[in-house]
Formats: C-alpha cells, structure tokens, sequence
C-alpha cells in the first residue's frame, strides 16, 4: 500500500503510506455479515398496541405480532399453520384486565349493548386480573384462550366463533406438546394430558362446526363453505369417525366450486381414511 499514493509528497501527503482504499467498504460488509447472521428473537416481532374497552371503557396494551414478520414453514391437515419464530395466534386473544372482557382480535369490537352488559354482570364481578410476561408461553395463550371461549359463552356469539376458538385451542395444546418433545426430558405425563385436552377441543371444535354448517350463512371466521366442509372432514378422522369424515371430504372432492388445491387436501384425507380402516380392520382379526 505504500507507493499508492507515491508522488504526492510535493504537495504536502507524507503521512499516506499505511491508508487503506476500501476501509469503509470492508467495514460496511462486515458490518452486514454481522447483520445477517443474527438471530432475529420472537421478542424483536412483538409490539405493544393501545386498545380501548368496549365493555369498560379502559385503555390498555396488548401484545401483537407485527404483520408479515412470521415465515410459515408448514400447514398441518386441519389447517394448523407452523412457524418458524413466533406462532402468531399466540397473541390473538385481546383481553382487557380490567374487566376481564376477552376475544380473539377479529371480534374484540364486534360487541352489543346487551353483551356487554352481560360482561359485567358474569364475568367482571368475578374476575381478577394478573400480570402477563412480555412473551407468552403456550401454557398462558391456552388460559387467555380459555377465558375469550368463557366470553363468547356468555356474549351468546355463533357457533362458528365459538367452534373457530376451540380449534385454535387445540392448536396450542399441539403446539405445547411439540415444545415439550424438543426438552431432554420430556415430560411423558404432561404430553399425554395436553393429547387429551387437544381431542377434547377438537371434538367441540367438530361439534361446533356441523351447527355452523347447519344454521349459517359463509363465510364465517374468514372460511368458505367448502374450507369448512374440509376442515370437519379432517376433525371427524381425527375423532375416529371415519365414515362421517369421508362423508364430507367426498362433497368437497366432487364440489363444482371448490378449488383444486382445497380438492386435493380432501382427497388426501379420504387416502388417510382408508388407511386407518385397513389398520382396524387387521387390528380386528389380530383381537
């Protein structure tokens, strides 16, 4: 590098001889190496949102997960959506600790004069609010979940609002389980009761949905007919009920309006419902 900028001593430079050239671009890359080599946190996809209380009338701060920051790596058969640093839903319960008012965020508003009064005469004269930590653990999404299902109750909502929580529900018992297989120890015992509880929410889940089917017009919880046609057929296998699952992924297979996408996950369930009747059947003739 010293004879770079030989020559220039007649106009005063003596002292150029060790200058690097491209020192800002070599700090700039390392710079960006840095950058792309860190790990991004859940903590660094979370803000604080001020909501106002249709039932109270407080304003408070509820955690949310910034639009668009969470990568999607996988959807499970009945439409469980995986993610690589932060689990959305996690966060989707907007609950008011004041008055103990709780909803998923696409229904937190949608409240009447009359609900809300039933708000405050069943679940604001017994509530009693606690501190939440700044991420939440499964464990504290399935409780907010919970008490948003114990509103919706009581605010008398549809079927379809109160089936869509369930399901969810039983998304995090999911979730909680495979958080605990990643342990060195995992805890057997505690696997096989969140198993337990995610088949109980599923069954509502299912249970809630053929009254949506029965008594609604779609969409509903963001869901066309046909994905809700789907979504029962998945929750039936996974209840046992193979025919009734076959029974309606078969209409959204043959349906007119139905996407070839949304066909293909149907007839995929119908191959996993043969299958689990060959197993029972051999099952059968081995008792």
């Amino acid at each position: 590098m010293s004879d770079i900028f030989s020559g220039l001593e007649k106009l005063g430079f003596n002292n150029i001889e060790a200058m690097d050239i491209f020192e800002d671009e070599k700090k700039k890359r390392a710079k960006m190496k840095i950058k792309k080599t860190s790990k991004i946190s859940a903590k660094d996809l979370l803000y604080d949102r001020k909501v106002l209380c249709p039932v109270c009338g407080e304003k408070f701060i509820t955690r949310t997960v910034r639009a668009g920051k969470a990568k999607l790596l996988s959807i499970d058969t009945d439409l469980r959506p995986k993610y690589d640093i932060i689990t959305p839903y996690v966060y989707d319960v907007i609950l008011c600790n004041c008055c103990g008012y709780a909803a998923l965020s696409k229904f937190f508003k949608k409240i009447t004069v009359t609900q809300a009064d039933w708000i405050r005469k069943q679940i604001s004269n017994t509530y009693r609010g606690r501190e939440y930590p700044a991420e939440y653990t499964y464990e504290v999404a399935i409780e907010r979940y919970k008490l948003a299902l114990l509103n919706a109750v009581v605010k008398k909502v549809k079927a379809s609002e109160k089936a869509y929580i369930c399901l969810k529900i039983a998304w995090l018992y999911r979730c909680y389980s495979e958080e605990l297989l990643q342990n060195e120890n995992p805890s057997d015992e505690l696997i096989e009761e969140n198993h337990k509880y995610e088949m109980i929410f599923i069954e509502k889940a299912y249970e809630g949905f053929i009254n949506t089917y029965e008594n609604e017009d779609f969409p509903v919880c963001g869901m066309q007919e046909m994905t809700v046609m789907y979504l029962m057929g998945d929750l039936a296998r996974k209840l046992g009920k193979l025919d009734e699952s076959t029974k309606w992924v078969s209409k959204v297979i043959v349906s007119r309006t139905a996407n070839e996408r949304l066909k293909d996950k149907a007839r995929n369930i119908k191959n996993l419902v043969k299958q689990q009747k060959r197993i029972n059947a051999r099952n059968k003739v081995d008792d």
